[in-house]
């Protein structure tokens, strides 16, 4: 099963703003909603597809409600998400799973909300550790080289 994970921008409810709605409320209806960090919406998925064809169904509201989108799709990795941007890149084959990983969005988690990312090139096959502040865990994000440092 893909995952999908939608970020909420600060001044909004996300859940709130997309379940409010008829045409997201539709598109969501099939899924089993939880929250795995604050003010965020996650559903599973039957493929990378899927997900991505989800996320477009839903960009009208991703973009005035949301910060950001998630994918994790285990056939790339197990505990690593993917950006919005290199899941559909996977997806429309512009980029092979095994060519992603190197450019890296750690995010801090803190109250169980995710915190500023810390950009950076993955060395040696390992990952680099979070230092912009104390944090409870982190949340590594693969992205595009053309998301890097945005």
């Amino acid at each position: 099963m893909t995952q999908v994970c939608i970020v909420g921008a600060e001044d909004v409810h996300l859940q709130y703003e997309l379940l409010s709605r008829d045409t997201a409320r539709a598109a969501l209806s099939t899924y089993d909603i939880s929250e795995p960090f604050e003010n965020s919406l996650s559903v599973e998925t039957v493929s990378l597809g899927a997900a991505v064809s989800l996320l477009n169904d839903l960009n009208w509201y991703l973009v005035r409600f949301a910060t950001f989108s998630l994918v994790r799709e285990p056939s790339v990795s197990a505990d690593e998400w993917l950006s919005r941007d290199l899941a559909r890149k996977i997806r429309d084959g512009e980029v092979h799973p095994d060519e992603t990983g190197d450019h890296l969005a750690i995010y801090g988690v803190e109250d169980e909300r995710l915190v500023e990312p810390m950009y950076v090139t993955r060395v040696d096959g390992s990952v680099p550790e979070y230092d912009l502040r104390d944090v409870d865990e982190t949340v590594v994000v693969r992205v595009d080289e053309s998301e890097f440092g945005r």
